[in-house]
């Protein structure tokens, strides 16, 4: 048996919770930043904000104190939005100790500094002085179907192997399967750059450009993807995987994704503040992504115009008919 801590409640920490305790065997906390959620959960067994419709089993421990929730934790699951993991990561430093295992299950890159998730939790902890061993959960797996215990396969990577034997041995389920990687920066940024590819594939889909049309955004998607992740330092193969090709076939197909959610939106001509106040507190990581993406581009030398041409619909209200256009019409060049 484990002691884990799932470190936020959105629909993802929560989906990752509830197919724990159906595997059975382990302690579970489930932390949430918001008390009147976290007072919610406890009291209905639902997390009516984040995902509905979802028994939350009494084995599973909700609560809104990190110290508490982090007290015996032998594997610490940190799975806040992007924008928040530092300043999450800060407030969870002082109540971790030596010898727990950390777990990265956000997908995104931070703003101005373009750090990977696992780069700004090292970064936090070693201004306390303190190391962890630290693996990456990532994959294609809408958290609607991982809580409805659909078969699903995820990777977790980590350059400490004893961490992701722990993990795939202690996650793994008759519905939920985990392969090992030591590729983190591969793993990474597969996971948080496939959202920015899954808005274009929104905006395909919202202007009804056809399924060619989205079978060579993929294509092209990928490609964008693995030139960025080898300059950084991962690896191709990596890409081709799960948290590859796996997730970005997922995200740009899937009606669940809310990044595909914000792109058809764009394409249809709505705005982008009523489109993501439309998501009533849910996260679309793939629209703060795309300015990191970029940045992170610039630093390494890497061309990638699909992320381009999403930061200037994103950021700067480029009309997405005008931005197909361009792509369409960049100079030729070799597969």
């Amino acid at each position: 048996m484990s002691r884990i801590a799932i470190m936020g409640s959105g629909a993802w920490g929560t989906a990752l919770a509830i197919s724990l305790a159906r595997r059975g065997g382990h302690q579970i906390t489930l932390w949430s930043f918001d008390k009147d959620v976290a007072e919610t959960m406890r009291t209905r067994r639902e997390n009516v904000a984040f995902l509905p419709r979802f028994e939350i089993p009494i084995a599973i421990a909700v609560m809104d104190s990190e110290a508490e929730a982090l007290e015996n934790a032998e594997i610490v699951v940190c799975v806040t939005p992007s924008q928040f993991a530092r300043s999450s990561m800060q407030a969870f430093a002082p109540h971790l100790r030596p010898g727990q295992l950390l777990v990265s299950a956000t997908k995104g890159i931070e703003d101005e500094t373009f750090l990977r998730m696992s780069q700004v939790f090292s970064e936090v902890l070693a201004s306390r002085k303190l190391e962890l061993s630290c693996g990456v959960l990532s994959g294609p797996s809408f958290a609607q179907e991982v809580a409805g215990g659909a078969p699903t396969a995820i990777t977790i990577a980590s350059g400490d192997a004893a961490l992701a034997s722990r993990v795939q041995r202690d996650f793994s389920s008759k519905s939920l399967r985990l392969y090992t990687n030591d590729d983190v920066v591969g793993v990474e940024l597969g996971g948080s750059l496939k959202n920015v590819i899954a808005i274009a594939a929104g905006i395909v889909a919202g202007l009804e450009l056809g399924l060619n049309a989205n079978a060579a955004l993929i294509t092209r998607g990928i490609a964008e993807m693995t030139r960025l992740a080898v300059a950084c330092g991962g690896r191709r193969e990596t890409l081709a995987g799960l948290s590859g090709v796996g997730d970005l076939v997922l995200t740009c197909t899937g009606s669940l994704s809310r990044n595909r959610t914000v792109g058809m939106g764009l394409g249809r001509g709505r705005k982008l503040n009523e489109i993501l106040e439309g998501l009533e507190g849910r996260v679309a990581e793939g629209v703060r992504t795309t300015s990191a993406a970029l940045g992170l581009a610039r630093k390494y030398g890497v061309e990638m115009p699909i992320a381009e041409q999403m930061g200037a619909i994103l950021m700067e209200g480029k009309a997405p008919e005008r931005a197909i256009e361009e792509l369409m019409l960049r100079p030729g060049r070799d597969e």
